[in-house]
């Protein structure tokens, strides 16, 4: 079995890893091998209300923070494969599995994944949830971070303001507070105007400092967002005003678009912590009403460290009914993604359907994939839109369904 770092390297160099781009591309790869996201930043309410599952469907997901690999336990499938080139993020998944499964109830779920902060959730480590994790997530959260405790003390001490994106949060918060603003002002809204009204305030004006000009066209700044060079000239190429203006769109877009109440990723922004008491405003996996699926459906989740595309090549033709790719298609040259549809292809059953998301707005398989095998499937760039419009995590340029002909 290849490392994480093999993995990594395998996704991220390809035949645009030259010149500059390939040394950025090496601290990249080198940055992506710890964790980086405890969360998950793609919204799963909006990939099933794209993918309209029905029960029994086989799907195949990338597990990042695992929240949505868990969520989609909710719609009854045969079997959900989360893959991921990270073996970090798949001890994340198998915490929060095995978590589900073998903690008491749902209030000792919520206090260990939501809260994840309480001096008790050592005592529900030990006794629950430590015999029962995999080998290889046990060697990880047994081992000591740099603060020398082991990791599994994450849960005791915010476990979401760990891992790079939570620490990328807490250095925006110490940014904003310098350029004389406030993200946690966010929380005191009411209701949308209130948050519009805050927004333009208290968070809006950093994104025009000069500093933040400077830092927003630097692409090592922004691998703890998980953006490697590739998706940032994407990123470029959307930003007809400036990067540091599109970045500050895409923050008006998850701060004033969307109830705070109902938005679990404004939570972590602006909060950086889930309000664990109203049920609307965590995240699907941890909602008391989609508990009682994900417990009876939780040995129906199923972990690969590996790439998608060698994946779905032991996968029998016609057989998955859904893919969620996140970004990872951004990070692909032609002959990667190439590689991996004509894998999807093979595999799909009859009126499968993949989502993704996209840095930039254009979706890259209309440049990238051959005719033949484009023409295998179809997609409707308005309802793409639309679907773009529901993901409240907001911090992408596009969001594209395609459906199997």
């Amino acid at each position: 079995m290849m490392s994480s770092k093999a993995l990594i390297d395998s996704a991220v160099f390809n035949s645009t890893t030259a010149g500059r781009k390939g040394i950025a591309d090496k601290l990249f790869a080198h940055w992506f091998s710890r964790l980086v996201y405890a969360q998950i930043w793609e919204d799963p309410q909006s990939d099933l209300q794209a993918l309209q599952l029905r029960p029994g469907a086989n799907i195949l997901t990338i597990s990042s923070g695992g929240c949505n690999a868990l969520a989609y336990l909710s719609a009854e499938p045969a079997a959900v494969h989360a893959v991921d080139l990270n073996a970090a993020h798949l001890a994340m998944l198998n915490m929060k599995q095995q978590a589900i499964k073998h903690l008491p109830d749902y209030d000792a779920v919520l206090a260990y994944l939501g809260n994840a902060d309480q001096t008790d959730n050592l005592k529900r480590y030990k006794r629950h949830i430590r015999q029962h994790l995999s080998e290889d997530a046990a060697n990880f959260w047994e081992s000591r971070s740099l603060t020398g405790k082991p990791r599994y003390h994450y849960f005791t001490d915010q476990a979401y303001q760990h891992g790079l994106l939570g620490q990328f949060i807490g250095i925006a918060h110490v940014f904003v507070r310098m350029m004389g603003g406030d993200m946690r002002k966010m929380l005191e809204a009411r209701n949308l105007q209130e948050q519009t009204s805050l927004f333009e305030r208290y968070v809006a004006p950093a994104f025009d400092t000069a500093l933040f000009k400077l830092i927003a066209r630097q692409p090592l700044a922004l691998y703890s967002l998980g953006i490697p060079p590739s998706q940032f000239e994407a990123l470029k190429n959307d930003a007809h005003d400036g990067l540091h203006s599109l970045f500050k769109e895409r923050m008006r877009h998850l701060a004033c678009d969307f109830p705070l109440d109902q938005n679990c990723f404004a939570q972590q922004a602006f909060g950086r912590r889930y309000d664990t008491g109203k049920q609307t405003a965590l995240p699907m996996y941890l909602q008391q009403a989609h508990f009682p699926a994900l417990r009876r459906n939780i040995d129906r989740l199923h972990a690969h460290h590996t790439t998608l595309t060698d994946f779905l090549s032991t996968q029998p033709r016609a057989s998955m009914d859904a893919y969620l790719f996140l970004d990872a298609q951004d990070w692909m040259d032609q002959q990667q993604i190439t590689a991996l549809w004509e894998e999807v292809t093979r595999t799909a059953a009859p009126g499968a359907k993949v989502v993704f998301r996209t840095g930039g707005s254009a979706s890259p398989l209309e440049d990238k994939l051959p005719a033949a095998l484009l023409a295998a499937w179809q997609t409707d760039p308005a309802h793409n839109r639309a679907l773009y419009a529901t993901d409240r995590s907001a911090i992408y340029g596009g969001m594209h369904l395609y459906q199997k002909i």
